[in-house]
């Protein structure tokens, strides 16, 4: 019998031709690997057969054709239902569908228990940065490391690769935790921009400051991350977690005055506030990262 997980690297197939997905695909084609496509709407096809790419009737016919079969769907739900009744034993299933971890572990449990290895993937990208090295864009993976040290020559084609554990539900947990940092990131700004609307302020003198700010600020992180692991929330605190309550008085007060909503900032003062009520002599030298200990149920 042959073993499928040796199947040269240059055949995959793709299942699902969203924006992502045919960017994903265009990167393969473009570097002469074999490509199976198969989407749901099979208009989407159209263009990429033109590219060389060969199209699959039904979503069967497109994993019998490879041994890879990377999934890039809407969603987890669309992936049981596009794979629901197909034989994957010997397949090596890479699936780049955003989802959740537990998602991920059950779905890794599910393609293991029909005979096929499994590998989950977050995409650090929008469709544009694919096939664009020097964009910074990448893949987290995790789940079966055999499998992703066999095929990734062929998964590092479209961009950069990051694996981060045999858990199969970490890349989709880093996924989340990078997008979270990111959506409270973009809060900030958005409240930061209503501030100044309608003042003789333009946005575009404003928006080096914010830059040139926030990466001043980005050394938070690393901080946060040392002060979590030893639970050493006072040592060399420079703005201490009392001064940080007093002064968010003024933040939101200017909002007020400004005739801005502050539904954006006001959870985040309200833990910090929460951290200090709790034991303010304890509690009111610390800097700002116990708080985060508040947001675990």
């Amino acid at each position: 019998m042959t073993d499928t997980h040796t199947t040269p690297q240059h055949s995959l197939t793709l299942l699902g031709l969203g924006d992502m997905g045919t960017a994903l695909a265009r990167t393969w084609l473009a570097a002469g690997h074999s490509l199976t496509v198969w989407n749901r709407t099979p208009a989407k096809a159209g263009a990429l057969a033109a590219e060389g790419a060969s199209v699959a009737a039904t979503a069967a016919d497109a994993v019998a054709a490879s041994a890879l079969v990377v999934v890039c769907l809407l969603d987890d739900a669309s992936v049981g239902a596009a794979l629901d009744g197909i034989d994957l034993t010997g397949k090596d299933l890479v699936n780049l569908t955003t989802g959740t971890p537990a998602e991920a572990r059950a779905r890794a449990a599910w393609a293991q228990q029909r005979g096929a290895r499994y590998l989950d993937g977050g995409i650090m990208a929008t469709p544009t940065m694919i096939g664009v090295p020097e964009a910074g864009g990448y893949v987290f993976y995790s789940g079966s490391r055999a499998l992703f040290d066999s095929r990734r020559v062929v998964l590092e084609v479209p961009t950069g690769s990051r694996f981060v554990g045999e858990d199969p539900g970490h890349a989709a947990l880093h996924d989340v935790a990078l997008l979270s940092a990111m959506w409270g990131m973009f809060a900030g700004i958005s409240h930061a921009y209503a501030l100044i609307d309608g003042e003789d302020i333009a946005p575009k003198d404003l928006a080096p400051l914010l830059s040139e700010w926030l990466g001043a600020m980005g050394f938070f992180v690393g901080n946060a991350a040392e002060r979590l692991t030893s639970r050493d929330f006072t040592s060399g605190v420079v703005s201490n977690l009392a001064m940080q309550v007093t002064g968010s008085g003024t933040m939101l007060r200017t909002a007020e005055e400004q005739g801005v909503s502050t539904e954006l900032v006001t959870p985040y003062v309200d833990l910090l506030r929460r951290r200090l009520a709790a034991d303010p002599a304890a509690h009111g030298g610390e800097d700002t990262t116990g708080a985060i200990l508040l947001l675990k149920r």
